[in-house]
């Protein structure tokens, strides 16, 4: 299982906090996440979403 806080040097946002980043839906983002179109690290029961991750999918996926 992935320990993300003996990963200081990178940050990760929850999918609440992504959604709330983007102005959509939990479930938007959770779908995304599923789907592959968004990459997260599942960390115990809950998934996280690197920042460069996220920076890379909203660049690609401009509206």
């Amino acid at each position: 299982m992935i320990n993300i806080t003996n990963m200081p040097d990178e940050q990760y946002h929850s999918i609440e906090e992504v959604a709330k980043l983007l102005n959509v839906a939990y479930l938007t983002v959770y779908r995304w996440v599923k789907s592959g179109k968004l990459h997260a690290i599942k960390a115990g029961k809950q998934y996280r979403i690197n920042k460069d991750d996220l920076n890379s999918f909203t660049r690609i996926n401009k509206k």
